[in-house]
């Protein structure tokens, strides 16, 4: 049992003599390799300072007026700290944009919590943008970039928007807006998401909030999607929002969950008091498996499901 444990001990001692024989041949390559890690670490840590401070110019509480030949107040750019670049565009941290008329009366007021500008003097908003207009009137924009061309007066944006309304969540492909008026084009497709779950799919839409309406427009083909029915639109819309009221104009088709198939013309539907009535003066044309029915005039409530045909109703059971 002793000459066992001599020899685990002797062959211990051995092990460490090697080892420490190994370390000191190689003990030049180890420190290299030491003074490597720390020289990447510290090149790491300078280029992340050099970002940090690659800036030729840092103010905070940055305001700047611009002002007409005749020395009249255009607009003022207020932020809560500008950097400038040697090769990139000034960037402005929570930014905050005013416009004047002739009479130096406030116009619009623009806030985002970053802007861009570029040397020709165009201003670009990023992320979540809010509006205030003239009369007072509020818009709630998310888009990736929104320009501002103070010269001619307009806002404009090529990028996806996400346009938040008061009742309604609504995504369009871009936007033009005049910095003195209560009116806005959203342009390409453009999904309209009420809070009531409705679905409204439409292109080209133009939202109106003069003298307090809230009105949205489109000639395009429109698309009406609610959990009762899908409606189709040929020649647009015309929405009286502040009424709960959508007229859906032209040729209309109606499908229901059941297969049934309603057709008609301008039909209007009054979403007031939560609810889901469709009304329509003209012709009607309804379709079931079990009915062919035709009328002058139609009331329908999509909620209780209570169809109303009425005037020269002519009608086909099978």
């Amino acid at each position: 049992m002793a000459v066992f444990q001599t020899k685990k001990i002797q062959s211990f001692i051995a092990f460490i003599i090697v080892l420490v024989a190994i370390l000191w041949l190689f003990q030049d390559n180890i420190l290299k390799i030491s003074i490597l890690q720390n020289k990447t670490e510290q090149l790491d840590s300078s280029n992340q300072e050099f970002k940090e401070d690659s800036y030729l110019e840092k103010i905070d509480n940055f305001i700047i007026k611009e002002y007409s030949k005749d020395q009249i107040l255009l607009h003022t750019v207020e932020a809560e700290t500008y950097f400038s670049y040697k090769d990139s565009p000034v960037q402005l941290l929570k930014v905050k944009v005013k416009t004047f008329d002739e009479t130096q009366q406030e116009g619009l007021e623009m806030t985002s919590n970053r802007a861009e500008i570029l040397k020709s003097g165009e201003m670009f908003f990023n992320g979540e943008v809010n509006i205030r207009t003239k009369s007072g009137v509020a818009h709630e924009i998310d888009t990736e970039s929104l320009i501002v061309l103070t010269n001619s007066g307009q806002i404009k944006s090529n990028r996806e928007i996400t346009y938040l309304a008061e009742n309604a969540k609504i995504n369009a492909q871009g936007m033009d807006m005049s910095i003195d008026s209560d009116t806005m084009l959203l342009n390409g497709k453009v999904k309209i998401n009420q809070d009531s779950g409705s679905i409204i799919n439409t292109t080209n839409l133009f939202i109106s909030h003069a003298e307090g309406e809230k009105k949205y427009q489109s000639k395009e083909k429109t698309v009406y999607i609610s959990k009762y029915n899908t409606v189709n639109s040929e020649k647009g819309i015309d929405a009286d929002m502040n009424k709960n009221l959508i007229k859906l104009l032209g040729e209309i088709e109606i499908v229901g969950l059941s297969g049934s198939k309603m057709e008609s013309y301008d039909l209007l539907i009054d979403q007031s008091n939560g609810g889901e009535v469709y009304k329509s003066n003209d012709s009607v044309h309804y379709q079931s498996s079990a009915a062919n029915i035709k009328a002058k005039k139609m009331n329908y409530d999509a909620v209780t499901k209570k169809l109303e045909l009425m005037d020269e109703v002519l009608a086909v059971y099978e």
